[in-house]
């Protein structure tokens, strides 16, 4: 199994300038490296054969001769090795002279790629030598090679080329290579640098993978190019739908091979999901990579939380956003049906507290004094101290209308009404308590006027993790598409801008362990009833939920990702327990998803039977797990 992924290699290599005899050797260790660590596509720069900066050397003899021997021997050396590398040379056509890419596998050149947009101003006067390959497919070679710019390397894997300037222009031609059904673009470049530039670079190869939704491998020339009027830095980056995820360092004298694992499946998910690439057949050349070993997701990243920004400064940024997109979608539902406030039942828990800092800023947004909220909490027999404090202090810190009713004699006279023996703390014990609590807050909500708001998050919709037609049931659910791993950060935030009282409490909400409270505190007082204990970490839940919905990845996918990202954290023994757990109630929990309040959508990924996910309620588990 290789889960999926193509190793790749961005690289910049050491040259000589106008030595093509020089700079195949480097070429070729770099191959021998790739081939060590098991790369399968190797991306050279632009001109790497001869070097960019070659000038009217381009048109000698020498040097058009050198460069094909070295073209020869270089494709020769690939046979056997199983890896696509991919150079940069120029070819003289009848009178003409092309920048193009070559790309070798197995001994042979397969596919030659010239390049269409020459760069003609500033710095670069490439129309001095070279003509645009916009109209050259029909052109003869020496090579017996195919003339394009899409080669399939292996079942699941199009690469589409491009050269340096080609990512410049307002249309890049990756852009109706990735239509066309190219999922990784290469980029051979001679990018110079100068103040700013980088980042730019950068900005373009991420934002150009995003937009393609596609792996984008872009290599550029080095530092020993000609420094006659440039200097060059052999920037190598790789990026994935959007985000970077392998860079190597800029400036180097010395070889830099930057290598990740690009996951295909990933994007091919994507894009099946995305109209944009339905109807893309371009042409390609075909050929076949064996792909057939092991993957040790060694040059792959994995964010054990992928809903939650690593970077402080952008969590923050993140947490202010989501909070707005909470906010804003009350507000307005608030302000259409005309309602005199809100109604929540505040437990003193992270999503309780959370919707009602929501409902708190909603109130600000329409004019409304938060007092016109009422919060209500509702001991019951699990009811700790510590949750029941929180939520009064809150309450109060906050200026919200506070109410408390006792549900303990009301669940007792309705498990006598069923014949249910209170003794017996099963299901029915449970659920009698959260039916309970939200009839009461229905009612209320009808006696004062108002819109009952839900606390219910994304990864209790995800597990089933709620009462039916109990806490899975409000007017509007705030929470609903904030996972677990989420919340407690939005809270922090809501923290870190708040006054000292109101903070301190959130904190120690913050520090609760997360439970519903439905079985009777232990001997100290203290929860009993821990949520994570019963169906595993939510911090493993919302790594298989994110990966599940958004790539429908199958379990041995998820399994080794997980691995990979809580490495030395859990094991796999205990990876694949809680992943088969998740399976299972994911499945069996559709019927309450299907029949979810309206909410508003935060992130990606979104459990809504009206937006982002249609299943039906009664579907098989049996392949899944």
């Amino acid at each position: 199994m290789n889960y999926s992924m193509i190793r790749a290699a961005s690289a910049s290599l050491k040259l000589k300038v106008a030595n093509p005899t020089y700079n195949k050797e480097e070429i070729k260790k770099a191959i021998d490296y790739c081939c060590k660590e098991e790369v399968r596509l190797l991306v050279t720069p632009e001109l790497s054969v001869t070097g960019y900066t070659c000038a009217d050397l381009f048109f000698t003899k020498a040097l058009q001769k050198a460069s094909k021997n070295a073209l020869l021997e270089i494709a020769e050396y690939t046979r056997g090795k199983n890896i696509y590398v991919i150079v940069g040379a120029p070819y003289v056509s009848k009178n003409k002279l092309l920048n193009c890419a070559y790309t070798m596998f197995d001994g042979e050149i397969r596919l030659i790629t010239p390049k269409n947009n020459i760069a003609n101003y500033n710095e670069f006067y490439e129309k001095r030598w070279f003509d645009s390959g916009e109209n050259a497919e029909d052109f003869s070679n020496e090579y017996d090679a195919e003339i394009g710019a899409m080669i399939e390397i292996c079942d699941g894997v199009t690469v589409g080329i491009e050269l340096c300037e080609d990512l410049w222009v307002p249309n890049p031609p990756s852009s109706q290579l990735s239509v066309d059904g190219a999922n990784v673009i290469v980029n051979l470049s001679a990018s110079d640098e100068y103040v700013s530039k980088a980042q730019y670079r950068r900005d373009l190869v991420s934002n150009q993978s995003a937009r393609c939704i596609c792996g984008y491998v872009y290599a550029g020339a080095s530092v020993h190019e000609s420094t006659t009027d440039l200097v060059f830095s052999g920037a190598t980056i790789i990026a994935e739908n959007g985000a970077v995820i392998a860079e190597g360092k800029r400036f180097s004298r010395e070889n830099v091979i930057t290598i990740a694992d690009i996951d295909y499946e990933k994007l091919n998910t994507l894009r099946q999901k995305n109209m944009s690439f339905e109807n893309g057949w371009g042409s390609c050349c075909e050929s076949a990579l064996l792909y057939n070993e092991n993957n040790d997701l060694k040059y792959r990243f994995v964010d054990p939380y992928p809903f939650v920004p690593s970077d402080m400064e952008k969590r923050r940024e993140r947490c202010e956003e989501i909070f707005a997109i909470q906010s804003s979608g009350l507000a307005k539902r608030l302000e259409h049906v005309g309602s005199k406030g809100c109604v929540i039942g505040i437990s003193g828990g992270l999503d309780s507290t959370l919707a009602l800092l929501v409902a708190v800023e909603a109130m600000k947004l329409i004019d409304k004094p938060v007092s016109d909220i009422i919060g209500v909490t509702m001991p019951g027999f699990g009811t700790t101290d510590r949750t029941y404090n929180n939520a009064i202090e809150l309450m109060k810190s906050l200026g919200v209308t506070v109410r408390e009713i006792s549900i303990k004699d009301a669940c007792i006279q309705h498990m006598k009404d069923i014949d249910h023996n209170p003794d017996v703390k099963d299901i029915t014990y449970e659920n009698t308590q959260a039916r309970e609590r939200t009839q009461i807050l229905f009612d209320l909500a009808n006696k004062y006027g108002c819109l009952l708001v839900g606390t219910g998050d994304l990864s209790e919709l995800a597990m089933g993790w709620c009462t039916y037609n109990g806490d899975h049931m409000s007017m509007y659910g705030v929470n609903a598409s904030v996972p677990k791993t989420l919340v407690r950060y939005l809270v922090e935030y809501v923290a870190d801008i708040s006054d000292e009282k109101t903070a301190q409490i959130l904190r120690d909400v913050l520090n609760t362990p997360v439970s519903p409270e439905l079985l009777p505190p232990d001997e100290n007082g203290k929860i009993a009833q821990k949520t994570e204990d019963n169906i595993g970490p939510y911090e493993l839940h919302d790594f298989f939920l994110y990966h599940f919905i958004r790539f429908g990845f199958d379990k041995a996918k998820l399994s080794a990702l997980a691995l990979k990202a809580f490495d030395g954290k859990y094991d796999k023994d205990t990876v694949d327990k809680w992943l088969e757990v998740f399976i299972k109630r994911f499945f069996m929990s559709q019927f309450k998803r299907s029949c979810i309040p309206d909410s508003p959508k935060v992130g990606s990924v979104s459990l809504s039977p009206r937006g982002d996910w249609r299943m039906p309620s009664d579907a098989s588990v049996q392949d899944f797990i």
